[in-house]
């Protein structure tokens, strides 16, 4: 978009995410519109006001700016892609994975410079049973992690709510079965956590899997064997960092095409945090989907001119 061009956007706010940043919004608003945006300013309050709200003003806008956390924003994928409209994050929330994944720094300062310089990129989506995520999506005990990870435990542990939501999870461990196919090869697994995923981030700075990024066009999958709580938390730092191709407890694929059958059947699933579907699922990756506002990308020094070996 040609910089002489006003940039019309909406700034769509969840008010339980935006407590105390009111200030730097205002800032933030200001130094936009002084870059030649035009941002009109919407405090939803939930997901079908944010989807109408968009679905109204298609033809009006260059750009979204959500201002909340992955289930805030992840609500948004299905009408930003049938709208064709470009997305800009704001880290409102209490992971902000997407955020991390598109590099947006944390501050709401640097972030509204990244969204003043209207550097574009597109992203891939995932699909799981026509239900629309950019992170990840997962069944068994990051399911029970979600459930755990309420609102006052939000309130009350901050930035290591995930990790009092997990021990939390522990105790409610339960193995299942699982008839996997990826991309037409099929798997037969037991497992007590399946993930697939189409970030490279989810659950509060955890890696999905260190080779996976949200423009390669393809969903990574892990699966955690039966294992005693013990063993899984020697497992902790692999978890982190997306390592899990070092251990053997560890069952991971990549595709396009995921289907997935459990025992017991009807299993939830939540993607980006929040409850979408059960099992049987079907998972599909749409490449270049979306197209958002990312920083620019940082040269290589190894590779000054971008050049593909």
């Amino acid at each position: 978009m040609p910089s002489s061009q006003t940039v019309r956007a909406l700034l769509i706010v969840n008010p339980k995410s935006r407590q105390g940043a009111e200030a730097a919004l205002e800032d933030g608003l200001e130094r936009l519109r002084q870059a030649g945006f035009t941002v009109e300013k919407l405090v939803s309050q939930g997901p079908e006001e944010s989807r109408q709200a968009v679905l109204d003003r298609c033809s009006e806008l260059d750009l979204v700016i959500m201002g909340g956390g992955d289930g805030t924003i992840s609500s948004m994928a299905q009408v930003l892609y049938d709208c064709k409209m470009a997305l800009a994050v704001l880290p409102l929330g209490t992971a902000n994975d997407l955020a991390r994944s598109l590099a947006v720094p944390e501050t709401l300062e640097e972030a509204f410079a990244v969204i003043a310089a209207n550097h574009r990129r597109r992203i891939d989506l995932g699909i799981v049973n026509g239900h629309y995520f950019f992170n990840v999506a997962n069944l068994g005990l990051g399911v029970t992690v979600s459930e755990e990870l309420t609102d006052q435990v939000k309130k009350q542990w901050g930035v290591f709510s995930y990790l009092k939501a997990f021990f939390a999870a522990l105790a409610r461990i339960r193995q299942f079965k699982i008839k996997l196919t990826v991309d037409g090869e099929h798997k037969r697994l037991r497992s007590i956590h399946m993930a697939v995923g189409n970030g490279h981030y989810y659950g509060g700075g955890n890696v999905l899997r260190d080779c996976n990024e949200i423009d390669d066009g393809l969903l990574s999958l892990y699966s955690l064997r039966p294992q005693k709580v013990w063993e899984l938390l020697t497992l902790a730092p692999l978890l982190r960092e997306g390592q899990y191709d070092l251990d053997k407890r560890v069952f991971t694929a990549q595709g396009r095409d995921i289907h997935i059958e459990t025992r017991p059947s009807g299993m939830a699933i939540h993607a980006d945090g929040e409850p979408v579907t059960r099992t049987p699922a079907h998972f599909e990756v749409l490449p270049g989907a979306l197209e958002v506002v990312a920083p620019r990308p940082v040269p290589d020094p190894s590779n000054p001119e971008g050049f593909t070996p």
